[in-house]
């Protein structure tokens, strides 16, 4: 079994679209670590505030077909693949790290750099992993943040229920 982190965002239908991909993720890999869910502008370009959030599990899936998996499930919720980077998602689910694999496999390169540049990513993520060393720096999530430019990107926790539990209080 291999452990992962997964950044999961949405601006279009936000709510629906993340309870899909908890609900596609949960039927994949059973019990799952979640992060509070965050709203935030977005980033790169004018557009709705996003919900993110982070979600931790363990795998048999090789990175691969891990990566090929999580297209399915962006798909299946309405990801459009033909439009600029930068815009309106219905749902995007990016793997960030697969066990303490650093490196490039098939265009897939781990850690992913937005660990440590994104504020919706780095937050979650120090939230259920805060003592797990990231891959390539060597430092906890934890501490990462601590050193992180809190003010440069604005987010707040939302309130959110998952399969009947809360899983995120404002």
């Amino acid at each position: 079994m291999t452990a992962i982190y997964l950044s999961l965002g949405s601006n279009v239908d936000r709510h629906n679209n993340i309870t899909a991909a908890l609900d596609a993720l949960a039927e994949l890999f059973g019990e799952l670590q979640i992060s509070s869910v965050y709203e935030s502008k977005s980033v790169g370009f004018d557009g709705s505030n996003f919900f993110n959030l982070v979600v931790g599990a363990n795998t048999v899936l090789s990175l691969i077909e891990l990566s090929e998996t999580l297209k399915r499930i962006e798909d299946n919720n309405g990801r459009k693949r033909n439009g600029p980077k930068f815009s309106p998602r219905t749902l995007d689910i990016d793997i960030l790290t697969y066990g303490d694999f650093v490196g490039i496999e098939n265009d897939i390169e781990l850690p992913r750099a937005e660990i440590t540049k994104n504020a919706f990513v780095l937050l979650p993520l120090a939230e259920i992993a805060p003592d797990v060393l990231h891959p390539q720096l060597q430092k906890t999530y934890r501490d990462l943040w601590l050193e992180y430019d809190q003010a440069s990107q604005s987010l707040w926790a939302i309130d959110f229920k998952w399969s009947g539990k809360i899983i995120s209080v404002a």
